[in-house]
């Protein structure tokens, strides 16, 4: 039985993982455990995991200033109450992380465990990833020493940008105790323009030429008809394009986009209500919240997209990102990764599964043998007795 510790300061951390350390005891490293389910089941050859350090009690915004854009808060902190908070003062999170804790069975989720993870939703393709919005960072190693990077403002890096490695690792260098972010105004309206019935390769096609042309694309997605229900209610196929900002502007731009792709094929528009319903949706993978077969997220090149999904029996995806992104249910691992590698290569990782298929399958991209080792001398750096998340990305780290 797995034993929890559930520090309420910083100092109580550091006391923590300095007794893992000292004991090379392995330990969970959680927030509310929303995402337990994203990566390979924890090991570290014959240690077993004891003990827990649950940081959901490290909760709260510690500085929220609107004015400068900036806003701290501890990495238990849900991040419900963070958006909630930023939504008040007309602001948001940009890179618009997506909520994922339907897609393992549970509610809720973390300003850490996003980081974390590293998540970011339909705005990617503007906004940039959770990587590029932290300003700073506070976290634990290891070897149970306190390390923290950047600050406030944007240009604080000196030397090594700490907050860029620790984002998506996984809890497996360190803990993330507070973290420091940049936040944007929010749009003052959105409008999605929809083109309907056009495949998947036209359906890329479109999206590339509107967010190639001049009009500031915020979002672009393509739902085939096998999801049109789950996400928009409809029987056909949509590929959607999002504009946001002040009212006159995604008015004209709308009109210029709605008349630049009448041509692929038959075009109307979402208001701002049921456009933020249908991106939230796009975000959160609705799509694929039931069922059992194995999810995974591949990131390639757009225009490559729809040839890869052929080469994947019964992928049924979604595409975000302009195609660069693509959400598809599979069991056979190694047929993802040979369409990936076939057509300009890429990224796929597996996102939900079940825990054997975690344990054996590779869920990240396998590294190359150049950067598994730099990978292996990082982990060495910040936790050289391997007590974080051990086996959480690849084994041994």
């Amino acid at each position: 039985m797995i034993e929890t510790l559930k520090p309420q300061t910083t100092e109580q951390v550091v006391e923590a993982l300095a007794w893992a350390s000292a004991e090379e005891s392995p330990v969970e490293i959680l927030g509310t455990g929303t995402k337990r389910g994203f990566g390979r089941p924890m090991g570290d050859g014959n240690r077993t995991i004891a003990h827990a350090v649950d940081l959901s009690g490290l909760s709260g915004i510690t500085l929220y200033e609107p004015e400068e854009l900036v806003l701290s808060a501890w990495a238990g902190t849900p991040l419900a109450e963070i958006e909630a908070a930023v939504a008040e003062e007309g602001q948001m999170l940009a890179f618009e992380p997506p909520a994922l804790a339907r897609l393992y069975g549970s509610t809720g989720g973390t300003l850490g465990g996003m980081i974390a993870c590293n998540l970011a939703g339909p705005r990617r393709i503007k906004a940039g990833a959770a990587r590029d919005h932290i300003l700073g960072i506070e976290s634990v190693t290891g070897r149970g020493e306190l390390v923290k990077s950047g600050g406030r403002v944007v240009k604080n890096v000196t030397g090594y940008d700490l907050s860029k490695l620790l984002t998506g690792s996984f809890g497996t260098l360190a803990a993330l105790t507070q973290i420091t972010i940049k936040v944007l105004p929010a749009p003052e309206t959105v409008e999605t323009v929809l083109l309907t019935g056009l495949d998947d390769a036209a359906a890329v096609r479109a999206m590339a030429l509107a967010m190639n042309s001049s009009h500031e694309v915020s979002a672009a997605a393509h739902v085939p008809v096998v999801h049109a229900g789950a996400v928009h209610g409809g029987s056909d196929a949509v590929t959607a394009i999002r504009i946001e900002g002040f009212v006159p502007s995604v008015a004209a731009r709308s009109a210029a986009l709605q008349e630049l792709l009448r041509l692929a094929g038959p075009v109307s528009t979402l208001d701002a209500e049921a456009s933020k319903a249908f991106w939230a949706s796009i975000r959160d993978v609705e799509p694929f919240v039931d069922g059992n077969q194995a999810l995974w997220r591949l990131s390639v090149t757009p225009s490559e997209a729809p040839v890869i999904v052929a080469d994947i029996p019964g992928g049924q995806p979604v595409y975000d990102w302009g195609g660069g992104l693509i959400w598809c249910r599979s069991d056979d691992g190694d047929a993802i990764r040979a369409a990936v590698a076939a057509h300009g290569g890429g990224h796929a990782t597996l996102i939900r599964a079940s825990e054997e298929m975690r344990r054996t399958a590779n869920v990240f991209e396998p590294q190359p043998a150049p950067l598994a080792a730099l990978s292996a001398r990082v982990k060495e750096s910040f936790d050289p007795r391997h007590i974080l998340n051990p086996g959480r990305m690849y084994e041994g780290v």
